[in-house]
């Protein structure tokens, strides 16, 4: 009896993804005044081909991911709290929170002053809730926040409400309202690139009939992610997980 043992695809290791759909080539890297550290929540670090994350940090030279839930004791994030150069801030919206979106040039450098670090949390919101009630270092934080206009280009996923954006467009936005405060001057134009390359491999992979999908068959219309959830919280900007 013969059989078919299938060869492993090769992957690559930089964007994680296999070869054939390959993220690499689309990235434009690029350095910013601004160090955002993300704070990754285990279950997103696990989604290594659908995790935005890991894309914003291969497109921010001087980005990193620290990985966790509870980062109260955690020592790179002490180590970026406890030196004194260091401008520290947690993106997340608030009452409290510094609005980038209405504030002038010299407000917004003020603010956010010499050596800037935006803190993100990258997880769904229940978890991004979690990992900020834990994290007493985060919790005593100056908060930045911003208004947000556009709607969401993940299409894959559902959101808790239509203006909800997954990290990397978060970050996107922004580096965008940085560069109108002249703390940044990025050229912004291709950096959502490999994140809509990723969706259309997705898309690609989920409508071909000779592909086997749990969610999605020939047969079916591929339905966008377009029916959102209540949500009262203002501006939510975290990926979400598929519900």
């Amino acid at each position: 009896m013969q059989v078919d043992i299938k060869k492993p695809r090769i992957k690559c290791y930089t964007c994680m993804r296999p070869n054939s759909t390959c993220l690499c080539k689309h990235l434009n890297p690029f350095h910013t005044n601004t160090r955002f550290i993300i704070l990754m929540h285990p279950k997103e670090y696990r989604k290594e081909k659908s995790g935005t994350g890991h894309i914003t940090n291969l497109q921010l030279k001087n980005s990193e991911v620290i990985v966790g839930i509870d980062f109260t004791n955690n020592s790179r994030v002490n180590q970026i709290l406890a030196n004194k150069k260091n401008n520290a801030f947690l993106l997340y919206p608030g009452k409290d929170s510094f609005n980038i979106s209405t504030r002038k040039s010299v407000e917004i450098n003020y603010f956010m002053g010499n050596n800037p670090y935006i803190f993100i949390l990258d997880g769904t919101w229940p978890c991004a809730r979690k990992m900020l009630k834990l994290s007493t270092n985060l919790q005593q934080l100056k908060r930045v926040s911003f208004d947000n206009n556009i709607k969401s280009k993940f299409i894959i996923k559902q959101q808790p409400a239509a203006l909800c954006l997954s990290t990397i467009e978060s970050v996107y936005t922004v580096i965008n309202l940085l560069n109108k405060g002249n703390l940044e001057k990025c050229d912004t134009k291709n950096f959502l690139l490999p994140f809509e390359k990723m969706i259309d491999h997705q898309l690609e992979y989920a409508l071909n009939p000779n592909n086997k999908n749990d969610g999605v068959t020939a047969n079916k219309e591929m339905i966008t992610k377009n029916i959102y959830k209540k949500n009262t919280e203002r501006n939510v900007i975290f990926e979400k997980e598929q519900l």
